[in-house]
C-alpha cells in the first residue's frame, strides 16, 4: 500500500509565517482561531485521512461502485468510513455555524481536503461536491429552502450533487434539454438525462440533493433560460422526514478511466419533484457559487494526489538501487547506487516537489481571498479579494491539475516498470488524477475563461490589482542580496508575462481567433508566475526565520527548492511566450484539409 505523511509543518509554515492568518483581526470570525486550534484540527484530518481513507483507496479502485437493482453500492467499507467521516465532525468544518458549521476559514478548510484527497480522491469527492451544493443553497435558496436542506448537508447527513452534462450538451449548456414543468406552489417537475454525475447514487447517506439545472416553459433561449432547482432523491416532509422515493435514479454507472470507488452516474429525472434556487432563469449565477468552489476542490485534487505520488516516487528512489551515479560509487557497501543518485531521477523529483509546495502555497493564498471577499470588514477591500480569487480560479483548477498530472507521471516513471503495476499504486495516481483536468470545465475552458473574461473582458483590472501587490514586494526586497536569487528569475517571468499579455490584447483584437489559440500558453505562463511569486514569499519568509537565529532545517530546505523553482520552472514562461508569438497566428489560418 502507498504511504502518505501529511504535510502538516507545510500548513503550519503557510498559515502562520505566509500568510499570517492569526493577525487577520479585519477578518470576521479569525479572531477566534490560533495556531493551536488550527494544529489540532490539520492533526484530527491528519490522523483520519492516513488512519482510515489511505487503506481504502486501492481496494476501492478495485472493487468499484455497483448498480444493483436501481441502487448504487459504494465500495466495501466506504459507508463505515463516511459514517465515521459524520460522525466526527469532518463534514462541518467550513460551514455556516447557524446551520451547524464550525465556520472555520477556508484557508484551513482547503488543507484538510488536500489531505483528503491525496489519501482516497474518491471518497473525498462524496463530502466535496456536498459542500458545493450547501454553498450554491447558503448563498442563493430561499430561507424556506435553507431550512428544508441546510443542516442535514453541513451535517452530512445528507449529500448532494451538481447535475449539469448532457449527452449532447456538454461545455455548452445553452444546448441543455432537461424541461422543469410547474405542477404547485413553488414545485416543478424536472424531467430529463443527466450523465458524468459524480457521487450521483450511493448508500453512504440516507438522502441525495441533486442540484439540476433545467429550463422553464417560458424560458427564452440559450444560457439565459436555465434555472436551477433542488432535487431530493426522497422527499422530505414538512417535519423533515423521509417521504417515498422521488422521480430520479441512477440508470447506468459510467465506466471510466480512474476514481473508480465514486459513483460516476446517469441520472434520469421523470417528473421528479423539485425546488428553485435563486430566481427563474437565473440558474447559472447560482450553479457558478457551486462550480467556482468546486474548481477549487478540483485544483486541490491535482495537489493532492500529485503529492501522494510524489512521497512514494521518493521513498522508492531512496531504496530501490539500478546502477552507479556517473560521478563514481556512492553506496560502496550495496551492489547498486539507489536511483536517487542519477541525475534524471533528481530532476523529476525536485521538479515535482517544488511544484507541490508552490502550489500548495498558492491554495493558500486563493482560500484566504475568498475568506476575504465574504468576511472582510471593509466592503472595498472584500470586493478587491473576490476579482483576485476570480482572476487565480481558472489558474488554480487549470494549470494546478495540469502540472500536477505531469508530477504524476514523472513520480509513475520514477518506479520504472513497477510504476505500470497496479499494486505499487502509482498507475492509479495517474489514473485518478487524469479527471481533474476535465471536470468542473475542460483546462483549456478554463484558459479561455481567464484570457476572454478576466483578462479582455475585465480590461485587465484584476490583473494590474495582482500587479500592483507584486511590484512593491519585489522593490522593498531586491535590495537584499541574499534575496536576488529569488526575485531576479521571477521579474524576468513576469516580463514574459507581460509580453504576453501585450501580444494577446494587441492581436486578439485584429484576430479573435488568437485568443483561443494562445489561452493554453498564457495559462501557464501565468501559473508558473504565480507560483513563483509564491516562493519568492516563501523565501523570504524563511530567510528571515533563519536570519532571526532558527535553526530548523524546514526552512533551509525551503531556500533550496525555491532556488530549484526559479532555476527549473521560472525560464519556462519564456518558452510559453515563444509558443504563442510564433504559432498561434498560422493555428488560425490553418484549413479543414490541413489536418488531414
Amino acid at each position: 500500500m502507498p504511504i502518505y505523511q501529511a504535510p502538516l509543518r507545510d500548513y503550519q509554515f503557510i498559515l502562520s509565517e505566509l500568510l499570517n492568518i492569526y493577525e487577520r483581526d479585519d477578518l470576521q470570525g479569525f479572531d477566534e482561531i490560533d495556531a493551536e486550534l488550527s494544529d489540532a484540527i490539520l492533526q484530527g484530518v491528519a490522523d483520519f485521512t492516513t488512519e482510515i481513507m489511505l487503506p481504502l483507496n486501492s481496494k476501492g479502485d478495485v472493487e468499484g461502485c455497483q448498480l444493483v437493482e436501481g441502487q448504487v453500492r459504494a465500495p466495501q467499507g466506504f459507508k463505515e468510513a463516511y459514517r465515521q467521516y459524520v460522525d466526527n465532525g469532518w463534514a462541518t468544518l467550513t460551514s455556516d455555524p447557524e446551520y451547524g458549521g464550525q465556520g472555520l476559514p477556508e484557508c484551513i478548510g482547503v488543507f484538510a481536503t488536500e489531505m483528503k484527497t491525496a489519501t482516497n480522491m474518491a471518497f473525498a469527492m462524496y463530502p466535496g461536491l456536498t459542500h458545493g451544493a450547501y454553498a450554491a443553497i447558503h448563498a442563493h435558496g430561499s430561507d424556506t429552502l435553507k431550512a428544508k436542506y441546510l443542516e442535514k448537508l453541513v451535517s452530512g447527513q445528507w449529500t448532494g450533487t451538481m447535475n449539469l452534462t448532457e449527452a449532447h450538451a456538454g461545455t455548452d449548456l445553452a444546448l441543455l434539454r432537461t424541461k422543469a414543468k410547474p405542477v404547485g406552489e413553488d414545485t416543478y417537475a424536472i424531467s430529463g438525462e443527466k450523465i458524468f454525475i459524480s457521487s450521483g447514487d450511493h448508500d453512504l447517506a440516507e438522502n441525495i440533493v441533486h442540484l439540476v439545472l433545467a429550463r422553464l416553459p417560458d424560458a427564452p433561449a440559450g444560457v439565459k433560460g436555465i434555472s436551477l432547482f433542488a432535487v431530493p432523491k426522497y422527499l422530505v416532509k414538512e417535519d423533515g422526514s423521509l417521504g417515498c422515493q422521488n422521480g430520479v435514479e441512477a440508470s447506468a454507472l459510467e465506466h471510466k478511466m480512474g476514481i473508480h470507488g465514486n459513483s460516476t452516474c446517469v441520472m434520469v429525472f421523470d417528473g421528479a419533484i423539485g425546488e428553485l434556487v435563486g430566481e427563474p432563469h437565473q440558474g447559472l449565477r447560482a450553479m457558478f457559487t457551486m462550480m467556482n468552489e468546486a474548481r477549487l476542490g478540483v485544483g486541490v485534487q491535482g495537489l493532492g494526489v500529485s503529492e501522494i505520488a510524489y512521497q512514494n516516487a521518493l521513498s522508492y528512489a531512496r531504496e530501490r538501487l539500478q546502477g552507479r551515479a556517473l560521478s563514481g560509487v556512492k553506496a560502496s557497501e550495496q551492489p547498486a547506487d539507489p536511483i536517487l543518485v542519477h541525475g534524471d531521477v533528481r530532476r523529476m523529483l525536485m521538479a515535482q516537489k517544488a511544484f507541490n509546495q508552490g502550489a500548495r502555497a498558492l491554495m493558500g493564498q486563493q482560500a484566504l481571498w475568498l475568506d476575504e471577499s465574504h468576511r472582510h470588514q471593509d466592503k472595498a477591500k472584500a470586493a478587491t479579494a473576490a476579482k483576485l480569487a476570480a482572476l487565480f480560479t481558472p489558474v488554480v483548477k487549470g494549470f494546478v491539475t495540469d502540472q500536477g498530472f505531469k508530477a504524476c507521471v514523472d513520480a509513475q516513471q520514477v518506479y520504472g516498470g513497477h510504476g505500470y503495476i497496479h499494486e505499487w499504486g502509482m498507475e492509479q495516481f495517474v489514473r485518478d488524477s487524469r479527471i481533474a483536468m476535465i471536470y468542473e470545465g475542460t483546462n483549456g475552458v478554463q484558459a479561455l475563461d481567464l484570457v476572454g473574461r478576466k483578462l479582455l473582458a475585465d480590461k485587465g483590472e484584476a490583473l494590474g490589482i495582482w500587479s500592483e501587490m507584486v511590484k512593491p514586494f519585489l522593490a522593498e526586497h531586491l535590495e537584499d542580496e541574499t534575496l536576488k536569487p529569488y526575485l531576479l528569475p521571477l521579474m524576468e517571468a513576469i516580463t514574459d508575462l507581460e509580453k504576453a499579455t501585450q501580444y494577446i490584447v494587441t492581436n486578439g483584437v485584429k484576430n479573435p481567433d488568437i485568443i483561443g489559440a494562445a489561452s493554453m500558453g498564457y495559462l501557464q505562463i501565468l501559473g508558473i508566475v504565480a507560483l513563483g511569486w509564491m516562493w519568492a514569499r516563501m523565501a523570504v519568509s524563511a530567510n528571515l526565520a533563519i536570519a532571526g537565529g532558527e535553526e530548523d532545517a524546514f526552512y533551509a530546505n525551503k531556500l533550496i527548492t525555491a532556488r530549484f523553482y526559479m532555476s527549473y520552472w521560472a525560464p519556462q514562461t519564456r518558452s510559453f511566450r515563444y509558443q504563442m508569438e510564433r504559432s498561434c497566428e498560422l493555428l488560425t489560418q490553418l484549413q479543414d484539409s490541413d489536418f488531414d
